[in-house]
C-alpha cells in the first residue's frame, strides 16, 4: 500500500493573489460602512421616537386642558369614578389611543384615570411645574410603568390655574415602533452591502485583467527585477503612455539622448527638440534599426507599441561601430591603393631594370626624378597650404587614394589653414566624409576630378568640397542630411546615411552650417563654415634693444 499523503494544513490569512486581497478588503470595507451607518441611524432614532411621543402626549394633553367642560366640572363636582371628568377624560383617551389621561386639582388628586380606584387619590410623580404654569414633557416611571408624558396646567375660565392633565403614551409602543423599524434598516443595509459587493467584485476583476492575476509578492519581484534590469543593461530605454508624453527612461538612455530626469512627464518635442531622433521614438517614422544622430552619437532605434496605447523604445550606441567602420572603409581603400601602387612599383623598378641594362643611365636618372617629383610635389603641396599636420596626413592621404581611383584631388589655389585649429579632429571627420562622398560620386566618370577648398578668415574656416560627378536634386539637398538616408548599397559591415548627418551636426555644435548647392561646372558643391574653427593668434614677445655698448658690439659682431 502506497503511504497515505500528509493532511493539508489549512492555511489562515489573506488571499495570496492580488485580485482576492482586493475584493476582501473592499467587501470589509463596504460592510464595515453598512454596519457604521445603520448604528448611526438606530443611535438618533430611539431618541426622535421617544420625542414624537412625548410632543403626542403633550399634544394630547393640550387638547384635554382647553376643554371648558372640565374645568367647570373640577370646580362643581366631586372626583368620583363615575363622574363627569372621568367620562370626558376616558372618551378622550380612546379616541386618542393614549395609555392615560390624568386630570387633578392643585393638591394633586387625581379626578380620571384608565384605573378608577386610582381616583380620589395622589398621582405618584410631582407635578409641580404644570401646577406652577409650566408644560412638561418626560420619560418616566408610574402606576402604570414606563410612559412618554406631557404635562399642561388647566385654568378656569378666568385663566387661573386650578389644576394639571397628565397624558401619558406606553413606552412599549414606542419600543415596538423601533423594533419594526430594525428590519428595515438591516434589509437597505443588506442591500447596500450587496450592491458594494457588487461593484467590489466588478473592481477586483478589472484589476485581475490589469493585474495578469499576479499576487502582490510577485509584482514586487517584477518591480525589483525592472528597476535592476533597467539600470543594469547597456540599452537605452524610453516607456511613453498613450499620449506620447515620457514616462520612464533607464541610466542609459539619459546618457544617450543627454537628458535628466526632468524631461519625464514632457513630450518627445518639448525633451528633445524637433528632429529625427523624435520622430523615430515617436513613432512617426517607421521601421526596424532605425539610424538617427544625437550629439556626436549615432544610435539605433527600435519602438514597439503597448497594450495600453504607449510605446517603449529601445536605443543602442552604434558610434564606436560607425567609426569602426568607416576606419575599416580607409583601411580598404588604403589596402586597395598599396596594392595598386605595389603593381605600379613593380612596373615602375621593371622599367629602371630595362633603362640600367640597356645603359640609359641619363634616361633612367630622369626617370626616377619624375617618379620621385610628383609625390613630393603633391605632399610639399599640401603641407605648404594646410599646416594642420592631421588635416595635412588626411589630404594626402586622400589624394593618393583618389590617383589610384583615377580622379585627380587638387586643392584650390584659395586654400589656406594655419596651425590653429581648436577641434582638428572634428574637421578631419567633416573633410574626410565628404572628399570620400565626392570620390563615390565621380568614380568611373570621364575627367574625373574633386576640388578641396579650404580658407580661414579671422576665426572662420569655411570649407568648399567640389566634384565633376552628376549632382544633387534639387528637391534632395536637405533630404540627403537626414539620419538613414542614403543613395548607395547598403555595405555588409555598417548602415549608409551617417556621414552627412554627421558632418551638419558638427557644423552646428560649432555654430556653423552645411549646406549643398551646385558647382560652377556642374556636379555637387558642398560647404561648410565653422564660425570658431580657429584659436585667437599668439602675440609675437616685442624686441628690446639692447642698452649695454657691449652687447650691442657682440650682436653686431655675430
Amino acid at each position: 500500500m502506497s503511504p497515505t499523503p500528509p493532511a493539508r494544513r489549512l492555511r489562515l490569512g489573506l488571499p495570496r493573489r492580488m485580485f482576492e486581497q482586493v475584493l476582501l478588503m473592499q467587501v470589509a470595507i463596504a460592510a464595515g460602512v453598512a454596519v457604521l451607518a445603520t448604528g448611526l441611524f438606530l443611535a438618533p432614532l430611539s431618541d426622535q421616537l421617544d420625542d414624537q411621543a412625548m410632543r403626542r402626549a403633550l399634544s394630547i394633553a393640550q387638547t384635554t386642558a382647553v376643554q371648558p367642560q372640565i374645568a367647570e366640572d373640577l370646580e362643581s363636582t366631586p372626583a368620583t369614578a363615575g363622574g363627569p371628568v372621568q367620562r370626558e377624560a376616558e372618551r378622550i383617551r380612546e379616541a386618542t389611543r393614549a395609555e392615560y389621561i390624568v386630570v387633578m386639582d392643585r393638591r394633586g388628586v387625581r379626578w380620571s384615570h384608565p384605573t378608577p380606584s386610582e381616583i380620589g387619590r395622589l398621582v405618584s410623580t410631582d407635578p409641580g411645574q404644570a401646577l406652577a404654569g409650566h408644560e412638561v414633557m418626560q420619560i418616566d416611571s408610574g402606576t402604570l410603568g414606563r410612559t412618554a408624558r406631557g404635562k399642561v396646567p388647566l385654568r378656569d375660565g378666568d385663566g387661573k390655574i386650578i389644576g394639571a392633565v397628565s397624558v401619558g403614551i406606553a413606552y412599549d409602543s414606542v419600543r415596538a415602533r423601533l423594533l419594526h423599524a430594525i428590519p428595515g434598516l438591516f434589509a437597505y443595509a443588506g442591500g447596500a452591502l450587496a450592491v458594494g459587493a457588487l461593484a467590489a467584485w466588478l473592481i477586483s476583476r478589472r484589476v485581475q485583467r490589469q493585474t495578469r492575476d499576479l499576487a502582490f509578492s510577485d509584482i514586487s519581484a517584477l518591480l525589483a527585477e525592472r528597476e535592476a534590469m533597467l539600470h543594469g543593461i547597456r540599452e537605452g530605454v524610453v516607456a511613453l503612455d498613450r499620449t506620447g508624453r515620457i514616462r520612464l527612461l533607464n541610466d542609459e538612455a539619459r546618457r544617450l539622448l543627454g537628458i535628466g530626469d526632468e524631461a519625464v512627464g514632457r513630450s518627445l518635442d518639448e525633451a528633445l527638440g524637433a528632429g529625427r531622433t523624435a520622430d523615430v521614438l515617436a513613432g512617426r517614422v517607421t521601421g526596424t534599426d532605425l539610424l538617427t544622430v544625437r550629439g556626436q552619437r549615432v544610435l539605433v532605434a527600435n519602438r514597439m507599441p503597448t497594450d495600453d496605447g504607449g510605446a517603449v523604445a529601445t536605443l543602442r550606441d552604434r558610434t564606436e561601430l560607425e567609426q569602426l567602420g568607416r576606419e575599416l572603409d580607409s583601411t580598404r581603400g588604403l589596402i586597395d591603393a598599396l596594392r595598386a601602387q605595389d603593381h605600379e612599383h613593380a612596373n615602375r623598378m621593371h622599367t629602371l631594370l630595362g633603362l640600367l641594362e640597356l645603359e640609359m643611365y641619363d634616361d633612367a636618372v630622369e626617370f626616377v626624378g619624375e617618379v620621385v617629383g610628383d609625390h613630393r610635389a603633391t605632399a610639399e603641396q599640401v603641407a605648404e597650404k594646410i599646416q594642420d599636420p592631421l588635416l595635412a596626413a588626411l589630404l594626402v592621404g586622400k589624394a593618393t587614394v583618389a590617383a589610384e581611383r583615377g580622379v585627380a584631388l587638387r586643392l584650390s589655389d584659395r586654400t589656406g589653414i594655419p596651425d590653429r585649429l581648436i577641434d582638428p579632429r572634428g574637421l578631419v571627420t567633416i573633410v574626410g566624409n565628404l572628399v570620400d562622398n565626392a570620390l563615390d560620386a565621380v568614380a568611373g566618370t570621364p575627367h574625373a576630378r574633386v576640388e578641396v577648398e579650404l580658407r580661414s578668415e579671422g576665426r572662420t574656416a569655411t570649407l568648399r568640397v567640389r566634384d565633376t560627378g552628376p549632382g544633387i536634386p534639387e528637391e534632395q539637398r536637405e533630404l540627403i542630411f537626414t539620419e538613414g538616408w542614403s543613395t548607395k548599397q547598403r555595405p555588409a559591415h555598417r548602415e549608409r546615411g551617417i556621414g552627412l548627418p554627421l558632418v551638419r551636426r558638427l557644423a552646428e555644435r560649432q555654430g556653423g552650417s552645411a549646406t549643398v548647392g551646385e558647382a560652377a561646372g556642374g556636379g555637387a558643391q558642398f560647404t561648410v563654415v565653422l564660425p570658431e574653427a580657429l584659436a585667437e593668434p599668439a602675440l609675437e614677445p616685442a624686441l628690446t634693444m639692447p642698452s649695454d655698448p657691449h652687447t650691442v658690439a657682440e650682436e653686431e659682431s655675430r
